[in-house]
């Protein structure tokens, strides 16, 4: 049951796990959906004819820009929805909708910032990122087009964030599941039946976005949200904007990271282990991504309950929902990692039949997952602190795990261990490990002070 409008204090009424179950499912299913097609779409492009392996690989190094697109995008969407949720709960809706209005203008003016840089730029930055002269082409003629759609990529995945702050957790996922049906239909009549090649797959892609957008844009103006983007919010204020963009550093840096990530890693793995060692990372970091969509799916449908329910001053509410979330991740952690431990192979035979890439992979996949079983306290822990509205620690958080721990840890280990490709890939287990021990220590800390807190206001409010 979708919450309506009126009935928004249902996140601060029905019970807490029926309604982390009814908002995280849709939240999973557009995680899926959203990895699916875009699968989709590189398989189209790897099955142009006569050119569809160098076309893939040169539409394989826009990923790191298309990456970044989307780290701005969840740089004001990410810290503007909870916060938006937080004043919900607080009965601010005046100031909710002021951080919607103001999130919108600044989505709108980073979207026209990027879409500059990279029409300017973009052919020097896709040589950066390892275009050859055998692929620039490629990547150019999809980059350039991709570029033109900025704004909608934005608008799109920035403003969907706010209509799962509000709990309709189906409409979100409507707007997931619209862009990539429409991008299925549009890949194939663009990329053969019109001959336009990669051209083709851009402009599916960058139409579908406009489509996902313009739904999104027409339920944030309709009488159906909670909370409607007004004219009178769109104005810039740096009291209403300055907050999201600091609780949006953390998704920022976790989002831009990646790509950085996928450079040191591959860079290592080709000096030491050569083309079998970085076809076994993209098998790693395929499993991995897929892997991380289910906790993905279950913190997005906690931080609604969590942002709502903390501005309440409910502390029980807020208690309970963290508990369930952390047990739930807990849960399916483990169980990722035991399949990883005890039948690599599942996830392998997914991406490879080739003998060597299959028994190269099988014992680096126990290495790279061997402290998954963690993952759920990471994931738990961190982006709680997100939904409490707490900028300073998910931003150090985000850091240290990526920034201070694995990058430099893909460079230092090989050099001790005879094995060096080992040394690369050990780097991911000895970040995480590092990683969740501060975390959970630090959590725990933080969230018994956050509850006093929350539990004082609500004291407050009763003698009032």
């Amino acid at each position: 049951m979708e919450l309506k409008k009126g009935k928004e204090n249902e996140l601060g009424t029905e019970s807490v796990g029926k309604l982390l179950f009814r908002l995280s499912m849709p939240a999973i299913a557009a995680q899926v959906i959203n990895v699916m097609y875009n699968m989709v779409d590189r398989m189209y492009i790897g099955h142009i004819p006569g050119v569809g392996a160098a076309a893939l690989t040169g539409v394989g190094v826009t990923m790191p820009v298309i990456m970044a697109i989307t780290a701005f995008a969840y740089f004001i969407s990410m810290g503007g929805a909870p916060r938006s949720s937080i004043m919900m709960g607080r009965n601010e809706k005046e100031k909710a909708e002021k951080i919607l209005g103001n999130c919108t203008t600044m989505l709108v003016v980073l979207a026209l910032i990027l879409t500059a840089v990279f029409l300017f730029c973009g052919r020097s930055i896709l040589l950066l990122f390892g275009a050859s002269e055998n692929t620039i082409g490629y990547a150019w003629d999809y980059m350039k087009i991709y570029a033109l759609g900025t704004i909608f990529v934005q608008l799109a995945l920035g403003l969907n964030a706010f209509i799962t702050a509000q709990g309709y957790a189906k409409t979100s996922m409507y707007t997931v599941l619209i862009g990539a049906v429409c991008n299925i239909i549009l890949d194939p009549v663009f990329i053969f039946g019109l001959n336009m090649g990669v051209k083709g797959a851009a402009l599916a892609t960058i139409l579908s976005q406009a489509v996902s957008s313009i739904w999104v844009l027409r339920f944030l103006t309709s009488e159906k949200s909670s909370l409607r983007i007004k004219k009178k919010s769109l104005k810039l204020e740096a009291g209403i904007i300055l907050p999201c963009m600091a609780l949006g550093t953390s998704p920022f840096i976790m989002a831009f990271t990646e790509s950085i990530l996928s450079v040191c890693f591959n860079s290592s793995l080709l000096r030491y282990g050569g083309d079998v060692a970085v076809g076994a990372m993209t098998i790693l970091s395929s499993v991995m991504q897929f892997s991380m969509l289910p906790l993905q799916g279950l913190t997005q449908g906690s931080q609604p309950i969590v942002s709502f329910n903390y501005g309440a001053g409910s502390a029980d509410r807020v208690k309970k929902t963290f508990k369930i979330l952390f047990l739930c991740c807990i849960g399916y952690s483990t169980l990722l990692w035991a399949l990883s431990m005890f039948f690599p192979q599942i996830f392998i035979m997914i991406f490879t039949s080739d003998a060597a890439l299959t028994e190269y992979t099988r014992w680096a996949i126990r290495i790279y997952m061997a402290v998954s079983l963690m993952f759920g306290a990471q994931v738990a822990c961190q982006q709680t602190f997100i939904a409490l509205g707490n900028a300073k620690v998910s931003v150090f958080l985000a850091l240290l795990r990526k920034v201070f721990l694995l990058i430099p840890l893909i460079f230092i280990l090989p050099r001790f261990m005879e094995n060096k490709t080992m040394g690369v890939f050990l780097a991911e287990p000895v970040a995480d490990f590092c990683a969740v021990c501060v975390t959970v220590a630090m959590f725990s800390v933080s969230f018994k002070k956050i509850i006093a807190q929350c539990s004082a206001k609500m004291e407050g409010a009763k003698k009032q």
